[in-house]
Parts: structure tokens; C-alpha cells; sequence
């Protein structure tokens, strides 16, 4: 069930979300034991550190350039590209520029 968004109207989800200076901010939008769906926005040079998440994530970049670090290999991802992380796999994120994704991990 979504949650934090506003249903049957039109939207645009980088505007989910503002950038904070110095802050990674991020709006839960469905959250359950089958999936997660997040959006994130990074200040330039703020990251979320490596860790392994328990299901396959698919990050699309909204806004801005990110580096994903992915079991050791490194993508930089711009506006409208996609890279899965799969589960299990130790990931990080860094915000190349100011950047905005929406997260999808299905469990």
C-alpha cells in the first residue's frame, strides 16, 4: 500500500523530495515484506555507506549524477538510467552531484 503520496492525481517523483544541505533525504512511498520503494535526494557529496540489502534493488536516477558502488565496481548513473543491485551484494551510494533516485527492492 502506498503511503506518503498523494494517489490518483499526477506527480513527478523527483518532486517528492528537496535537497538539504549536507543531508541525504528520503520519502518512504510503499514499504512491506515484499517491496520497498524509496526516493532519495543527495547533496554532492553525501553517501550512504556500503551495506547489503536482503532483496534485488533497481535504482533509477531522477536528477543529478550518483556513483554506485556495486560489489566492488563502480557505475556513475545519470537522469533516466537504471542499474540493479543484486541481493546480498555490498553496495554504497555517493552523490556525484546534486542527485535525486527512487529506490525499488523487491524481497
Amino acid at each position: 500500500m502506498y503511503k506518503n503520496i498523494e494517489k490518483q492525481s499526477k506527480l513527478k517523483l523527483k518532486d517528492l523530495v528537496e535537497y538539504q544541505t549536507g543531508q541525504v533525504v528520503s520519502r518512504t512511498l510503499v514499504q512491506n515484506d515484499k517491496v520497498s520503494m524509496t526516493v532519495f535526494s543527495f547533496d554532492k557529496g553525501e553517501e550512504i555507506s556500503t551495506h547489503a540489502a536482503g532483496g534485488d534493488a533497481m535504482v533509477t536516477v531522477l536528477e543529478g549524477t550518483g556513483r554506485f558502488t556495486v560489489g566492488g565496481e563502480e557505475f556513475v548513473l545519470e537522469e533516466g538510467e537504471t542499474l540493479i543491485m543484486p541481493k546480498d551484494i555490498p553496495h554504497g551510494v555517493y552523490g556525484e552531484t546534486q542527485f535525486k533516485m527512487i529506490l525499488a527492492v523487491s524481497f
